[in-house]
């Protein structure tokens, strides 16, 4: 029978829930078991897909097309097991869900409450993403509620869990609450009191931890542990300290050192293997010892949140550590681009426009992008910054006058970029020829794969295929392909459904590293595996730096 861990979140959210949950299952898989984690989101939209980045950071897209919390991503990371749409659901989900039964009468006129009908809805949800992996039933599935303890919105989730909890049994669950302890800096100390509110919140609902996990800016020492085990009810050491690091990859090994493990192990009465973490220990000492370093600029519009980007920041950390290469990223706006210029630029070592949506700020991309191809900067374009590449290509190469894309100027005379429908020329000829313009034009999500082009750099890449994720409307238009190929641009990788341009380059005697896709590798990128694109890229940003040296 799988075994579900329950982690919650209290005093404030943004703490790591997600990171630690991730750690807990790398550690419970280095001991033999086999791991799913699930995330639970309190917000009534249905998906992510929709939300600005600002306030909900990226998007993580999963193998199968879903749109989902980028705590999905940070699961991917750390676990082998790949995440689908089940692994994700919201509290507008489980609406959903429930109003079309009630709507197809299944509850026989009943009236439809949250107890006992969402709370049953959300626990056959958790039960169905923990097998959501085919031919792989978990031993473990750690389930993260979002939200925080006392929160309205995650009320249900956690009244479910509690639901659950009972049913499964003694041995059947456990949870583990996370919560903040601040240091106060006039009193010199780090205060308990928000945790210890945070662990009665969460008892008069029902539920007891079995573990706390107590996040700082420094580690906390046993006088603290100790007060915190004793208003907690709670064993001195099912406390533990979870302090700020310079890297991710240093938790598991920090949480296992505390016997978090064996602590939710004995409480759901596994017996696993011991626990051999060699791989994360190899990870740190690579991520501490670095030989070489290189500066990279990602250039984007939504630098002042960081986490917009954090599957590409993982992406090249793991190709740091591939490349054993320190790698200083420099986040600049590209709307300031557009007013000072490129004095931002000139001492990067490669440049990166990574994915996006709208007008703002994209003549600054390809400012940036001008100056990456003509001053032979390392440069790696991924989605909105392959198609900016091929319409920066497209201007002050090919002469395409006014090139654009129909997103930001759809009466261009140059459509270098535009839904599939809008790829015809203006006069219909296309139709008096009796060809048909309904081609689709509708988001291409998940995984797709596609053969590449021999004798190209993506070929030196990925081999003989690609097999990536996308998310994404727009397409690089093929009627312009041909002018765009006579002047020395390439369309290394297509996809086979309707012939789709999925990676384009720069010949080589124009352009020592010059690479755009259309999908986002940096989803499938992994601290174990890297990605070979990233240290590809990252090899080219050293070729660079050593001859400007």
């Amino acid at each position: 029978m799988t075994k579900y861990i329950f982690v919650t979140g209290g005093v404030v959210s943004s703490l790591g829930k997600g990171i630690a949950a991730a750690s807990l299952g790398a550690i419970l898989e280095s001991r033999g078991l086999k791991v799913i984690l699930l995330k639970l989101d309190p917000y009534i939209n249905v998906d992510s897909g929709t939300m600005s980045p600002f306030q909900h950071g990226e998007v993580f897209v999963t193998e199968d097309g879903a749109e989902t919390d980028l705590d999905l991503g940070h699961y991917e990371r750390f676990i082998s097991t790949k995440t689908r749409r089940a692994n994700n659901f919201t509290t507008g989900q489980v609406y959903e869900s429930v109003i079309r039964k009630e709507r197809r009468g299944e509850y026989l006129g009943k009236t439809v409450q949250v107890i006992p009908h969402i709370t049953n809805e959300i626990q056959e949800f958790i039960e169905r993403g923990a097998v959501s992996t085919p031919g792989r039933k978990p031993d473990v599935a750690i389930v993260e509620i979002g939200g925080t303890v006392g929160d309205i919105e995650s009320l249900p989730f956690l009244e479910a869990s509690r639901q659950m909890s009972l049913r499964l049994g003694r041995h059947g669950s456990c949870f583990i609450h996370l919560t903040l302890v601040p240091f106060v800096a006039t009193a010199g100390e780090l205060k308990t009191k928000p945790t210890q509110h945070s662990v009665q919140k969460l008892r008069e609902i029902g539920i007891s931890p079995h573990v706390l996990l107590c996040r700082a800016d420094r580690q906390i020492q046993d006088v603290d542990r100790a007060k915190i085990s004793l208003f907690s009810n709670l064993p001195h050491d099912a406390v533990i300290s979870v302090w700020d690091v310079d890297s991710i990859y240093k938790i598991p090994q920090m949480l296992h050192n505390q016997g978090l493990d064996k602590i939710v192990c004995d409480a759901l009465n596994i017996a696993p293997n011991p626990a051999d973490l060699a791989l994360w220990s190899n990870l740190v000492y690579r991520l501490e010892h670095p030989a070489h370093e290189v500066t990279i600029g990602i250039v984007g519009k939504y630098v002042e949140l960081v986490e917009s980007y954090q599957s590409l920041i993982e992406a090249l950390r793991h190709a740091s550590l591939h490349t054993l290469t320190r790698v200083n990223i420099e986040y600049i706006d590209s709307e300031k681009i557009e007013i000072e210029g490129i004095n931002s630029l000139i001492h990067l070592d490669a440049i990166l426009v990574p994915g996006g949506f709208g007008q703002r700020g994209t003549e600054g991309k390809i400012i940036a992008i001008r100056y990456a191809r003509e001053a032979k900067v390392p440069y790696l374009g991924i989605c909105l910054g392959m198609q900016l590449a091929v319409i920066e290509f497209a201007r002050h190469v090919a002469n395409l006058h006014q090139a654009n894309s129909t997103e930001f100027e759809p009466s261009t005379p140059n459509p270098i970029v535009a839904l599939i429908t809008e790829w015809y020329d203006r006069d219909g000829t296309l139709e008096k020829r009796g060809e048909s313009s309904n081609l689709g034009g509708t988001m291409r999500l998940g995984a797709q794969r596609c053969p590449v082009k021999p004798g190209t750099r993506a070929e030196q890449i990925y081999g003989n295929d690609v097999n990536e994720r996308h998310r994404h409307r727009y397409e690089v238009n093929n009627h312009f392909v041909p002018v765009l190929e006579a002047s020395g641009m390439i369309i290394s990788a297509r996809a086979p459904t309707q012939d789709l341009p999925e990676m384009m380059e720069l010949r080589a005697d124009l352009h020592p590293w010059f690479v755009g896709c259309q999908f986002h590798p940096e989803f499938t990128s992994t601290p174990h595996k890297g990605h070979p694109l990233f240290n590809d890229y990252l090899e080219a940003a050293l070729s660079y730096r050593k001859l400007l040296a």
